[in-house]
C-alpha cells in the first residue's frame, strides 16, 4: 500500500494539494454566487442555514485550509494536504462499509476526462467484493441549462461510471464525456432505478451535482471537490454529504493513480 507520507510528497508534486491552479478569485466568485444560492454552484443543494461570504471563507478554511483572511483576494488557492489526506481515510472507510454490507454503489462524475479512471478501478474493487455497480437510467436523454442555453445530454456509463455526453457525440461506451456540475443526471439515475423496482444505491461517489443531488436526496455520497466547489463542504457541514475530499479536481488524469491505490489500500479493497 501507497504511504501516507509518500501520498503526501505527491499531493504536493501534482499540485493536488498545497498551492492549486484553482485561483483565489474563482474560488470567493464561487462563494459569492453560493451565497446568492445561484443554482450552478449549489449543484443541487437546499442549504438550511444561511450561508454568506464570511461563513464560507471560514468554512473553506476549516475544510480545505484556505485562507481564512477573506482580504486576501488574489493569487493561486491553498489545500492542506492533511485534509486532503484526512478526507481519503473517511472515504475508504465508507467504501470499506460499502464493501462489508455488499451495498448496491452508484459512480458518477462531472470530470470524465480528469477523473473517470480513479472512480472506474474503485468501481471494480467493490464489484469484486461482492457489490453491486448500478448503471440506471443508461441512454436516457437529460435537458441540462449550460451558459449556451438548454441543452439535451445522453447518460452514459463507461467501466461502470456514469457520465454524461455532448449533443451529437458518438460512441456510447467511450470514455469521454462532458464536463457538468448538474445534479440533473444522478437525478435521472436514482428515478430510473426507483421505477424499474431495481435496487436503490445505498452509497453515491463521485463529484460536483452527483453528490450533492444525490445527499439532497437522502442517499448517502461522498466525493472529491476543489476550493471553488463550496457545495460539497457545505452538504458535509450540514449533513447531507458523508465526505467531501478537499483536492484539484482538475489535474491530469495520471496523477489520480497513486490516490487509487491509497483508497483501495486504505479499504483493504486492494485486488
Amino acid at each position: 500500500m501507497l504511504s501516507t507520507g509518500a501520498l503526501r510528497a505527491h499531493l504536493l508534486a501534482a499540485r493536488l494539494a498545497g498551492p492549486v491552479a484553482t485561483s483565489r478569485e474563482e474560488s470567493l466568485r464561487s462563494y459569492r454566487l453560493f451565497a446568492a444560492r445561484d443554482p450552478r454552484v449549489l449543484l443541487g443543494l437546499d442549504p438550511q442555514w444561511s450561508w454568506g461570504d464570511r461563513d464560507l471563507i471560514a468554512l473553506m478554511a476549516d475544510k480545505c485550509g484556505v485562507s481564512a483572511d477573506p482580504r486576501h483576494t488574489t493569487g493561486p488557492d491553498v489545500i492542506d494536504p492533511e485534509r486532503t489526506l484526512a478526507g481519503l481515510d473517511a472515504f475508504a472507510g465508507r467504501l470499506r462499509w460499502a464493501a462489508e454490507q455488499r451495498a448496491p454503489v452508484l459512480f458518477g462524475t462531472g470530470h470524465p476526462h480528469r477523473l473517470l479512471g480513479f472512480y472506474a478501478e474503485l468501481a471494480a474493487a467493490l464489484s469484486a467484493h461482492g457489490c453491486r455497480v448500478l448503471t440506471p437510467a443508461q441512454g436516457v436523454r437529460v435537458d441540462i441549462t449550460t451558459r449556451f442555453g438548454l441543452r439535451t445530454y445522453t447518460l452514459d456509463y463507461v467501466r461502470g461510471v456514469a457520465l454524461v455526453r455532448e449533443p451529437g457525440a458518438a460512441g456510447a461506451g467511450r470514455a469521454t464525456g462532458a464536463h457538468s456540475h448538474s445534479p440533473l443526471p444522478v437525478r435521472t439515475a436514482l428515478a430510473a432505478a426507483a421505477e424499474s423496482g431495481g435496487p436503490l444505491p445505498e452509497l453515491v461517489v463521485g463529484d460536483h451535482g452527483w453528490v450533492c443531488g444525490a445527499g439532497q436526496l437522502g442517499v448517502e455520497a461522498i466525493g472529491l471537490a476543489d476550493t471553488d466547489d463550496p457545495a460539497l463542504f457545505v452538504g458535509e457541514a450540514e449533513g447531507l454529504v458523508s465526505v467531501a475530499v478537499p483536492l484539484d479536481d482538475g489535474v491530469r488524469s495520471d496523477y489520480y493513480r497513486p490516490l487509487t491505490r491509497y483508497v483501495l489500500g486504505r479499504a483493504r479493497l486492494s485486488r
